[in-house]
């Protein structure tokens, strides 16, 4: 895979909930960061809804309280939250304009999001299984969001807002089934895991295993090759 362009300096990092981040393309943001790159993070939901055995109203701050931890070990200290309900995210006007109104406030010159084909990379590069709603809906969206950005007729009350219009340079999707570049993330895949580790009450949901295990295990899967460990990415533009 071609190496995923590098002409720039501020990234804006947009998924749907706490931990989406921490499943691969935190050790490339990692790398980034280490780089002196900025990053944001925005999460759509507070993940409210994705502990069986923990109420929306007790689970949304401890995993906004997870998120926050996890960001700052891979160098990110500002996250932001739409509070869309979690599970029930609609892609839609709404949800453009409220990305779109970050992505003028933060003016990232890359802005990266998540798999939002209905399925997950196979072996053979295919989409395999099923994906979420919410990746789905929030995928497409952030990609929409960055034209509705640069264009001030779309949404003219972040005009009104003092929010002008920005056009950012490159827009690409991570993990996604049609991925052509990567970032080499050798060296970064320890941070990752690191964290993922902080979605402790998610993770213990999830699996009895330990937390520490569950996490090496899935980053380990997603950045491949343990001696070449790369982050895949689409790149849009």
């Amino acid at each position: 895979m071609e190496p995923l362009p590098d002409d720039w300096t501020t990234a804006l990092a947009v998924a749907a909930h706490p931990d989406d981040l921490e499943y691969g393309v935190s050790a490339a943001v990692a790398a980034w960061t280490a780089a002196g790159k900025r990053v944001t993070y925005l999460l759509v939901t507070r993940g409210e809804a994705g502990i069986a055995t923990m109420p929306p109203d007790a689970a949304g701050p401890a995993r906004e309280a997870e998120e926050r931890a996890s960001a700052a070990e891979v160098g990110v200290g500002d996250v932001r939250f739409l509070d869309h309900r979690d599970g029930v995210v609609v892609e839609g006007v709404a949800l453009r304009r409220d990305i779109a109104r970050v992505i003028r406030d933060v003016r990232p010159e890359l802005v990266v999001t998540l798999n939002h084909a209905e399925g997950w990379p196979g072996p053979d590069g295919t989409a395999v299984g099923w994906n979420s709603a919410d990746h789905r809906a929030v995928g497409r969206a952030a990609i929409d969001a960055v034209g509705d950005a640069g264009n001030r007729w779309v949404h003219p009350e972040l005009d009104a807002e003092g929010l002008a219009p920005h056009a950012a340079r490159h827009v690409v999707v991570g993990h996604s089934p049609a991925a052509r570049h990567a970032v080499d993330v050798t060296g970064f895949v320890d941070a990752a895991v690191a964290s993922l580790t902080h979605h402790r009450l998610y993770l213990e949901a999830l699996d009895d295993r330990p937390v520490a295990e569950q996490a090496r295990d899935v980053v380990t899967r997603m950045v491949g090759d343990p001696d070449h460990p790369r982050v895949v990415f689409e790149l849009v533009f």
